[in-house]
C-alpha cells in the first residue's frame, strides 16, 4: 500500500480510509480467533492511582494525581487473581517519548492471559495468532536470547565478559562513556540493550516472525527466573523485519519478589533522578491473595497493521498520529 503524501494539513487523517478499513478487518478477526478459544474479553481502567516504575518506560501523569496506563497488565493480573480464568483485551495505552517512525504516545495492546500456561504454550497461541492474522503462512522461527546474539553478534551474553561485549559494538557506540564495572548486571544490560538495537535486533524476523525467549535474569521485568547455570528468564519478544511486535512473559506470582523488583526500580529511577512514581500496591495484594501460575503476552497492533500492508510508518494505520491529535 503507498504511503500518503506529504505536506498535508493537519487537520487531515494520518491514514487512508483503506487503510482505517484494513485496521477494522484486522480488529474483527482478532475477535474471532479469542471468541473461538473461549477467552473472556474485558476492559480495565486507563487512569490508575500508581504507573510503572520499569526504567525503560515513563507514564504520563494526570492534574488530578493519577496515571495513563502503560498496559492494562497489573489491572488484567487483579482479575486472574479474583478468578476470571484466561482473558484478553484490546487497550489504549500511553507511554512518553514514544514517537518515531515505529512509536507513537498512544496506541493500542493486545494483551491476553492463560492460566495454567507456561510461556512456551503461550508462544504456540501467539504463533497461532499471527498465522491467523495474516502475518506469516508458516510457524515463526525460534531463537534463544543466547543463540541469537553468538549468531549475529558474535558473542555470547550470558557468560562473555563485559569487554568482549564491548568489542563487539559498532565503531560509532564504542566510543561512548559506558561502565566497565564486570560484576554490575546494569552495566552489562547497557552494553546488551545496544547490541541489541543497532546490531542483533535489526536483523531478526527478515523472511518471517521469529520468537527469541529466554533473556537474561537481569530482564527479567515481571517475568519468572529459572534457575539455569546461568538463570535466565522465562520471557519472549517476538520480531518481524527487525521491529518488536510482542513481549511475553512466564509470569511472576511471588509477590514479595514482585515488591522487591518494583523497589530497586524505583532506587535506580532515584539514582539516576528521574521521576519516581508510585508502585501498584493493588497488584502485590492480589498476588498475594494469589495470583495462579499462568503465561502473559502483549503485542503491538498498530505495529503489526504497519507490517502487515507493508507501511514505513506507524502514523499511517492511526487516524491520527501524535501531530494531529
Amino acid at each position: 500500500m503507498n504511503p500518503l503524501p506529504s505536506g498535508l494539513p493537519l487537520w487531515r487523517p494520518s491514514a487512508r480510509l483503506e487503510t482505517l478499513r484494513s485496521r477494522a478487518g484486522l480488529l474483527r478477526r482478532i475477535r474471532a480467533f479469542f471468541d473461538a478459544r473461549g477467552l473472556l474479553e474485558v476492559e480495565t481502567p486507563v487512569l490508575s492511582r500508581a504507573a510503572t516504575v520499569d526504567p525503560q518506560i515513563d507514564s504520563f501523569s494526570t492534574q488530578g494525581g493519577r496515571w495513563l496506563h502503560t498496559s492494562p497488565e497489573f489491572a488484567m493480573k487483579r482479575l486472574l487473581a479474583a478468578g476470571s480464568g484466561p482473558i484478553w483485551q484490546l487497550a489504549r495505552v500511553f507511554r512518553i517519548d514514544e514517537s518515531g517512525r515505529h512509536h507513537n504516545p498512544e496506541f493500542t495492546l493486545l494483551e491476553w492471559y492463560r492460566p495454567g500456561w507456561d510461556h512456551h504454550r503461550l508462544i504456540d497461541e501467539s504463533d497461532a495468532l499471527l498465522q491467523a492474522l495474516g502475518a506469516t503462512a508458516q510457524a515463526c522461527e525460534r531463537l534463544s536470547y543466547c543463540a541469537a546474539f553468538v549468531r549475529y553478534a558474535g558473542v555470547d551474553p550470558l557468560r562473555d565478559s563485559l569487554a568482549v561485549l564491548r568489542a563487539a559494538l559498532p565503531a560509532a557506540l564504542a566510543e561512548l562513556s559506558l561502565p566497565d564495572d564486570d560484576d554490575s548486571s546494569a552495566a552489562r544490560d547497557v552494553v546488551l540493550d545496544l547490541l541489541m538495537s543497532h546490531v542483533v535486533g535489526p536483523e531478526l524476523g527478515r523472511e518471517r516472525p521469529l520468537v527469541l525467549y529466554d533473556f537474561p535474569a537481569s530482564q527479567a521485568a515481571l517475568a519468572r527466573i529459572r534457575h539455569d547455570h546461568p538463570p535466565v528468564a522465562e520471557r519472549f519478544e517476538i520480531f518481524w523485519r527487525g521491529i518488536e511486535l510482542a513481549n511475553g512473559f512466564h509470569e511472576l506470582t511471588d509477590g514479595a519478589e514482585q515488591r522487591r523488583r518494583f523497589e530497586a526500580d524505583r532506587a535506580r529511577r532515584a539514582s539516576e533522578n528521574r521521576v519516581v512514581p508510585p508502585y501498584d500496591r493493588h497488584l502485590i495484594e492480589a498476588m498475594e491473595h494469589g495470583l495462579p501460575a499462568c503465561a502473559g503476552v502483549a503485542i503491538g497492533i498498530d505495529r503489526l497493521l504497519m507490517l502487515l500492508l507493508d507501511l514505513p510508518t506507524i502514523g499511517e494505520v492511526l487516524a491520527f498520529d501524535d501531530p494531529r491529535a
